[in-house]
């Protein structure tokens, strides 16, 4: 395997040595990917817990290094802001006592991107960022910002304008970029993807078998966190409108991670308590603290997976239910309808409308045959455009322009300083 440089992948808030969650999932799989074509990856994020190992080595040549920025413990998003700076100071620290120099870092998310544009400023390296989400997008009907949101913004323009690469997950993330947030800068678009070694492993009948769900009944299933905007309640409503029509026996699981934001849980207990509303209580079941391995088989287990988000630039999830060969419902925004074919690999309908997506679900419990063609169908656009390994080729030859164009700067600089005038 060739070597290449040693490069830094910064994640402050989102952990990627933990299983759950896509900014989590994307850096790691991305990470140990850029390892095998050989480079050295060393993964910065936040400490959460002193229990945590200060490092987690993924393969050897890639590792999650945690560095401690304020208490030891979980901080919510909207307050890591404040210990930036800290975390700053701990990863020039740990660059200076293993005598580190990085060529090129890429950032992960707005608060990462303060932390690359400032180390920019002191070190000779290549900014390349990735946003998972605009906040021109999530701000874009609220009229009163306060300080957070406006930081936020301020950063997300700054990274755009400066960074020497910002990634785009997909076409109308750059369109949002350009039309939200500033025509300069440089925008390229790598979207995600995922293992199709791990999801797809696992048989339909096989993994129904280890869930104990019966052979007869449609398995609805959802894989997120609990929140608003990704859309619960309308699937919610939309399986209870389905429940009440004679199309055989029905199931919802709903799938999360960890419920470490109190607005999760509060909304995870706003969903339970509309589904005993609903009197679909007896044919829901909620999963949490679900791990990659487990996940696998809920995937295959699932005869659709419904992604009812009203905002999702990545589709992360999308791409994994349909590497599995399961067909996907979703909300026709940003990745989701990038990943998604209407009527090839899976459905589109407008978020919040309960409506149309009972509709959809209808239509794939009673159309069977469909529902199978469109799962062989979604795998073989993910095996097609979607598996890690592109992603990273993609994101390696940008890599490798960047540091060749950083060769030529230095190269200039150094002949430009070595030319000495001539003396009359």
């Amino acid at each position: 395997m060739q070597s290449f440089q040693t490069i830094a992948l910064i994640s402050v808030e989102s952990d990627p040595a933990n299983e759950i969650g896509s900014q989590n999932v994307y850096v790691r799989q991305v990470g140990e990917a850029l390892s095998l074509l050989g480079w050295q990856v060393d993964i910065f994020t936040r400490k959460t817990d002193a229990t945590q190992s200060d490092l987690v080595q993924h393969n050897p040549w890639c590792r999650t290094i945690r560095l401690a920025a304020g208490a030891e413990q979980f901080i919510p998003r909207q307050k890591l802001i404040g210990y930036l700076p800290e975390f700053l100071k701990q990863l020039r620290q740990f660059q200076l006592d293993n005598s580190i120099q990085y060529r090129l870092i890429h950032t992960n998310y707005w608060l990462s991107a303060w932390v690359g544009i400032e180390l920019k400023k002191v070190q000779p390296i290549k900014h390349v960022h990735t946003y998972h989400s605009l906040g021109a997008v999530k701000y874009a009907n609220i009229n009163h910002l306060d300080n957070l949101a406006k930081t936020r913004l301020a950063i997300e323009k700054a990274c755009l304008e400066t960074a020497d690469l910002n990634i785009a997950t997909c076409p109308q993330q750059r369109e949002y970029l350009r039309e939200l947030v500033s025509t300069k800068g440089n925008i390229e678009i790598v979207p995600c993807g995922t293992d199709t070694d791990q999801f797809g492993s696992v048989a339909h009948v096989s993994a129904r078998e280890q869930l104990e769900i019966e052979p007869d009944v449609f398995n609805i299933l959802y894989v997120g966190r609990f929140d608003r905007s990704q859309g619960i309640e309308t699937l919610v409503r939309a399986v209870s409108q389905v429940s009440l029509h004679s199309v055989g026996k029905i199931h919802l699981t709903l799938a999360s991670g960890f419920h470490r934001h109190s607005n999760e849980q509060l909304e995870r207990k706003r969903i339970e308590e509309l589904v005993g509303k609903l009197g679909i209580e007896n044919i829901t079941t909620f999963v949490d603290q679900i791990s990659r391995e487990e996940l696998v088989i809920y995937y295959a287990a699932a005869d659709v997976c419904v992604i009812p988000s009203h905002y999702d630039p990545s589709g992360i999830v999308a791409i994994e239910a349909m590497a599995s060969g399961t067909p996907v419902i979703a909300s026709n925004v940003e990745g989701l309808k990038y990943v998604v074919e209407h009527e090839q690999t899976g459905l589109l309908f407008f978020p919040k409308n309960t409506t149309v997506l009972t509709k959809a679900i209808y239509r794939l419990i009673t159309e069977p045959q469909w529902r199978w063609k469109l799962g062989v169908s979604a795998r073989e656009r993910v095996m097609h455009l979607f598996t890690w390994d592109g992603v990273a080729n993609q994101l390696h030859e940008f890599y490798l322009e960047l540091i060749e164009a950083q060769n030529l700067e230095l190269l200039n600089k150094s002949l430009k300083n070595s030319i000495q005038p001539i003396k009359a």
